[in-house]
């Protein structure tokens, strides 16, 4: 016996994705960000880079997909800037964001639930 199931929609193969193409459907480039990532987390360890950033007020976007929740954190130095999540459903999350001096900073994606797919990016506020 044969049973069809409507509505059912493909499993993201997070491992197989090609992360450009899905950053931009994920997360538009607007041209003016400051600094952007996007990759893949395939296990519990965070994924991080860092980014020189001019001192100022921004507001940070995350959007994920693969199920689950991801979270980015900003480092400068030692100093922990802001740690937020998102659902991990293709939806955006942003947050603002305040930069204290110029300067590297580190931005670090995690998640328990991986693998999944990230991107973010730091937009000027103005």
């Amino acid at each position: 016996m044969a049973v069809a199931l409507s509505g059912c929609t493909q499993q993201l193969s997070v491992e197989n994705a090609d992360i450009p193409s899905w950053k931009a459907t994920a997360l538009p480039t607007t041209g003016t960000a400051v600094a952007e990532g996007a990759g893949k987390i395939l296990d519990a360890q965070p994924v991080s880079n860092i980014v020189p950033v001019p001192e100022g007020d921004y507001t940070l976007v995350l959007a994920c997909d693969g199920g689950g929740k991801a979270f980015l954190t900003a480092r400068v130095e030692e100093r922990e800037l802001i740690d937020f999540g998102a659902a991990c459903n293709g939806a955006r999350e942003n947050i603002r964001l305040h930069i204290p001096q110029s300067g590297p900073v580190e931005f670090a994606a995690s998640s328990v639930d991986a693998p999944l797919l990230y991107a973010y990016q730091l937009l000027p506020r103005t």
